[in-house]
């Protein structure tokens, strides 16, 4: 599999190949090569229907019937590869060649690539595109870049301020403690306080310990399993008990949730009743909706579990088993390759779940969480050990 973007003759090519056959989109205008005028590219895919966004002119690709997703497992190489050897004979239309130009502002679902010396894997010959320490965008929140002698200085907007304008003047003298987050109220002119897990209080300056983990939004945890590498993955498993007064939330989702392709169990409530959704390759999501009984607002505590056994996944609510199902006969994907990685209550500071989980939950979870277990695991995971922000004891 691949997918490749390149000028060719004076136009940008799409080419991607999903494992049967290679798809070819080409933007109608050229690009003027004279060195001046930066473009904005759009491209990728949705299952095996490609586009080209060349300037804000759109080329879409029908889908015919055929593989959907993108199976690469390599690293991403921007303006060229280590070794042109390395590049498949479909990927261009003739001898492939490295990019000679100018290339900023990658964004890869939703992400931004940070293309800097230290954040990059490796790479050679490449080079500031300004020609100056300026570069683009040192100076961050509309920061004015001056060239001085010792290297840049920038000049800040007001409500910003720090070497790179990168702190918000309202967090300059913040009071937030250990490892807490400040977020600036410039409606206010002040700020609070998002404490990491295992504190509390106005500035996250009193010590806290729970076994009932509780969320009040704009919370999260995030679990690593210890044990990932030992796991049977065909055979998955996760345990706990929850109550909440609201009707929608992500309880849990485990997989990295970093893109499209990785796999994931994810468990919510959408209307106020227990959703399940699986993903277990080529980036079908099946959705498991229980309607009989509600699962909010009735301040009780509720049992869930979901068992894997391959392709066949059961649910049981409360010790009852209430959804049965098996999401694909062909046994073709069989696996959960979740990474090793849980996320309860919702995703990072600044990752909305609506957006991370392509729309299949709404909100982040308003309730308490504990007793959660892993496979057949004898102990409960210790979620205060995690890493996590805005989660509080629910004793």
């Amino acid at each position: 599999d691949f997918l490749c973007i390149s000028l060719m003759n004076g136009f940008i090519q799409l080419r991607y190949n999903l494992g049967d056959k290679t798809v070819i989109l080409q933007t109608f205008q050229k690009v003027h090569a004279n060195g001046n005028t930066w473009h904005s590219l759009k491209a990728g895919r949705t299952g095996n229907e490609g586009y080209l966004d060349l300037d804000g002119i759109n080329i879409t690709q029908k889908a015919s019937p055929g593989m959907n997703a993108l199976d690469t497992h390599t690293d991403f190489f921007v303006g060229g590869v280590s070794s042109l050897n390395l590049v498949n004979s479909m990927a261009v239309e003739n001898e492939p060649t490295s990019f000679t130009g100018c290339i900023r502002e990658i964004v890869i679902n939703n992400r931004e690539l940070r293309l800097t010396v230290t954040d990059a894997k490796g790479g050679a010959n490449v080079g500031d595109c300004d020609g100056t320490v300026c570069g683009y965008a040192v100076c961050k929140n509309n920061g004015t870049c001056q060239v001085e002698n010792s290297g840049f200085s920038c000049s800040c907007p007001q409500e910003w301020t720090g070497s790179t304008c990168e702190q918000s003047i309202h967090c300059s003298q913040n009071r937030c403690g250990s490892q807490a987050l400040c977020i600036p109220q410039p409606t206010s002119f002040s700020y609070i306080c998002i404490c990491a897990l295992g504190w509390s209080g106005k500035y996250c300056d009193s010590k806290i310990r729970f076994f009932i983990a509780k969320f009040i939004g704009n919370s999260y945890i995030k679990y690593t399993d210890p044990y990932y590498g030992k796991r049977d993955l065909q055979y998955s498993r996760i345990s706990l008990n929850f109550t909440t007064n609201q009707t929608e939330g992500l309880l849990v989702w485990m997989g990295k949730g970093e893109d499209e392709d990785n796999d994931f169990l994810a468990i919510g409530l959408a209307n106020g009743t227990l959703k399940v959704v699986i993903n277990l390759g080529e980036r079908i999501s099946v959705p498991l909706i229980h309607s009989k009984y509600s699962t909010c607002c009735d301040e009780r505590w509720h049992f869930v579990t979901v068992v894997q056994n391959q392709t066949c996944i059961k649910v049981y609510l409360d010790e009852e088993l209430i959804l049965f199902e098996d999401i694909d006969p062909q046994r073709k994907y069989t696996a959960l390759n979740y990474g090793g990685i849980c996320y309860f209550g919702g995703f990072e500071i600044g990752r909305k779940v609506n957006i991370v989980t392509t729309g299949l939950f709404q909100k982040e979870f308003i309730g308490k969480i504990k007793d959660v277990v892993l496979f057949q695991d004898s102990k409960k995971i210790q979620l205060m050990k995690a890493e996590g922000y805005n989660v509080y004891n629910g004793n």
